[in-house]
């Protein structure tokens, strides 16, 4: 019965986002901000990188840069919606692209939403919002099978 109340008490873990950019200082930026506005972050500085993180920790959304050496944000994209754990999570395209191919691309490789750089803050925070609220809490009912995919 103890153990049943500390669970019932236990705090709310805040929302867990993957930040996935190559460049350092845009990636620290957006992190301190990110944990500033109340969320739990993960890194990734590749598109490889990506995939491996987001497989492993199921994020609550990743914010996804599309222009990176090697694994580009559309690839890494595509395998992460390959993993049945991540075919519902949120994935946010940023790139200082702004043309509407590029968020076409984005949005056909399984991103839900495209944001082009420089970005308001506020207008990503309410993205963000959005998103999770909407999102069904799939991650919460991973099963250990989808661990080992």
């Amino acid at each position: 019965m103890e153990n049943q109340t500390a669970q019932n008490c236990a705090p709310t873990t805040p929302p867990t986002i993957l930040l996935v950019e190559d460049f350092d200082d845009t990636r620290l930026m957006m992190k301190l901000w990110l944990v500033r506005n109340g969320y739990r972050v993960l890194e990734a500085e590749t598109g490889e990188e990506a995939v491996s993180v987001a497989q492993r920790a199921l994020p609550d959304l990743i914010i996804m840069d599309m222009m990176m050496p090697g694994l580009n944000g559309l690839d890494a994209t595509h395998r992460i919606r390959e993993h049945q754990a991540l075919r519902t999570t949120p994935i946010v395209a940023v790139s200082a692209y702004g043309a509407e191919e590029y968020r076409a691309a984005a949005i056909e490789a399984g991103c839900d939403e495209y944001v082009s750089t420089p970005f308001e803050p506020s207008a990503l925070n309410e993205l963000i919002t959005s998103l999770l609220t909407r999102q069904a809490p799939a991650n919460l009912n991973a099963q250990q099978s989808d661990f080992d995919h």
